[in-house]
């Protein structure tokens, strides 16, 4: 590692200069302040809080609990009792009118935030002339060239599009990505969308949810591939019984033609790499990956290496290949994760600018959500990993399989109900837990505290010895087996 710490030279403009307004520059940018240095941020648009805040969790999750509620009125509220025929409209425009509003609060207040903590703020877009030095064109062209002693690259990434071997696809014309899904001014009758990750499953969820006819085509046999086997397949056991249109097993692009109907212009016929083809589609939405904001920074004029999918390497310690330059969060591809990315941050302006000379942040067992209907939480390694990891007469797997309270008095057959999955991947002889993986409601909440139990290393004995918590869901995750043994058969559904 090298240390960087008290070198600051008063013949810069700036002590820290960060490049990028998303969740993780400001972390850092306000964390440097608060010890005294002088620091300034440069954001491309007027809009400070990155991808989270404008056009990614925040949005989203709004979003989210709006299909939450539409599938409480639809579904759970005639099975409690309440009559919801006749009175229910469920209006997008005014819902993304509200969205909006408050998305713009947000950007005021993070703006606000920075002034506060005594950050100097610039608008435009920002490239390196020299480990010390960067130009700034503002959106009237006007260019100020502003130095510091180190500077943090935080421009975080975008949605990509892909390309096929026929250069008259549709795909660019006729598509949009995640950033046009919170652009949509009415809701789709008809959606495609393509992807197998995050975005896709969640966004899909919304959509199907909110009364869209959703399709959801991914390359591969599954989405959520990276995830546990189990918790990847339950998912897909969840999309199917709430009517989402699975397909799978596409081909390398997913789709390969997006054409406008001869009879309706507005609709869309969507090809896909099997040679399907789905007609009468309003909105295509490409979630097939993302790209890093690297290109115009000019990252080679500086000596800041990266890799062959152009996101920046980095060490442990946020330390690009020039030791006066750092990058954290989205554009170095590591964990895509605003805490993460937060964290980072903080734990870099820590080690820079207040002597913490080791400080960095730890990639390893970062607890993550998806937003998907119903909820993903997982933390850990899944079954596969820790297989390779310990071998597979060194680890244990507990299971758990069930129906959630709120659907036991659901006039439907028991098998037919939404079910939620448990899992513990534990390791070694003293059975610690590598591993905890849960899809079904309130998944999303409960991971929080297991997280932290599993990063203080919690065995499976630990979580026995907690009492549960009943009823609830959670408890399911501190009485799998027989307290303080192992091996119980989990009794039938």
């Amino acid at each position: 590692m090298t240390d960087t710490t008290n070198d600051d030279d008063e013949s810069f403009d700036y002590d820290y200069l960060v490049l990028g307004g998303g969740s993780g520059g400001i972390a850092s940018a306000k964390r440097a302040a608060s010890y005294g240095a002088r620091v300034a941020i440069v954001e491309r648009q007027t809009r400070f809080g990155g991808t989270c805040v404008n056009v990614g969790c925040v949005p989203k999750k709004i979003m989210y609990m709006a299909a939450s509620i539409a599938e409480t009125i639809h579904h759970e509220a005639a099975q409690y009792g309440f009559i919801t025929t006749g009175s229910v409209k469920f209006d997008w425009p005014i819902l993304k009118k509200k969205r909006d509003e408050y998305i713009v609060r947000l950007n005021k207040i993070y703006a606000k935030g920075l002034e506060t903590a005594g950050c100097t703020t610039y608008i435009g877009d920002a490239s390196l002339v020299d480990e010390h030095t960067v130009s700034i064109v503002s959106t009237t062209k006007e260019i100020k060239t502003i130095t510091s002693s180190k500077i943090l690259i935080a421009v975080g990434g975008r949605p990509s599009l892909p390309t096929t071997d026929d250069d008259d696809d549709g795909i660019a014309e006729h598509a949009i990505t995640s950033d046009g899904f919170f652009e949509l001014e009415e809701r789709p009758e008809v959606a495609v969308v393509v992807g197998g990750g995050y975005i896709a499953v969640e966004l899909a969820g919304v959509l199907n949810s909110l009364g869209t006819e959703t399709h959801l085509v991914t390359r591969k046999n599954r989405a959520l591939r990276t995830f546990d086997p189990d918790i990847s397949d339950q998912l897909d056991t969840e999309m199917i019984r709430q009517g989402l249109h699975l397909h799978h097993n596409t081909g390398e692009h997913g789709l390969t033609k997006i054409t406008i109907s001869s009879e309706d212009k507005k609709k869309k016929a969507v090809t896909l790499g099997n040679g399907d083809v789905i007609y009468g589609v309003d909105t295509v939405l490409m979630a097939t990956g993302r790209i890093p904001n690297t290109e115009s920074l000019h990252l080679e004029d500086v000596g800041v290496n990266t890799n062959s999918k152009g996101y920046i390497d980095v060490d442990e310690y946020q330390t690009t290949s020039n030791p006066h330059i750092f990058a954290l969060g989205d554009v170095c591809g590591q964990v895509e994760l605003t805490p993460m990315a937060i964290a980072a941050g903080r734990r870099l302006s820590d080690r820079l600018f207040n002597g913490k000379t080791e400080a960095k942040v730890s990639y390893e067992e970062v607890p993550t959500v998806v937003f998907s209907h119903p909820t993903i939480g997982t933390v850990g390694l899944t079954e596969p990993e820790a297989v390779v990891k310990y071998g597979v007469d060194n680890i244990k797997v507990y299971k758990s399989k069930f129906s959630n309270l709120m659907y036991g008095i659901y006039d439907m057959d028991t098998n037919t109900k939404p079910k939620t999955l448990m899992k513990l991947i534990t390791a070694g002889m003293d059975e610690k837990v590598v591993g905890i993986h849960i899809i079904g409601m309130g998944a999303d909440e409960m991971l929080q505290g297991f997280g932290v139990a599993m990063k203080m290393g919690a065995t499976k004995a630990d979580l026995d010895s907690c009492i549960a918590i009943h009823p609830t869901a959670s408890e399911e995750l501190v009485t799998m087996g027989t307290w303080g043994t192992s091996g119980r058969q989990q009794p039938p559904l």
